[in-house]
């Protein structure tokens, strides 16, 4: 269940709102004027989230690269690896 605050408890309750974020790792919800305005979580679960979204891109960019047929076969790129790693 989501968490929403008022603007007023980050200056007045900042370390409560920081433990909730901490020890449920989900985001809590800040009102401006009894409208939503931010979003505050803590540090892990935002690198969570971007970590998520770069894989999601990378594999939709392997997904484009496939339907474009500008893929190699696995065997392939490590055997090509391989011979790399030996002529150095």
């Amino acid at each position: 269940m989501p968490s929403i605050r008022p603007s007023s408890d980050l200056r007045n309750n900042y370390n409560e709102i920081s433990q909730f974020c901490h020890q449920y790792g989900e985001p809590v919800y800040i009102t401006k004027n009894g409208q939503g305005d931010l979003a505050v979580m803590s540090i892990e679960t935002y690198e969570r989230l971007v970590g998520k979204f770069e894989l999601y891109k990378l594999l939709d960019e392997g997904m484009d690269a496939m339907a474009e047929k500008k893929v190699r076969p696995f065997r392939t790129v490590l055997a090509d690896i391989q011979e790399e790693l030996n002529n150095e």
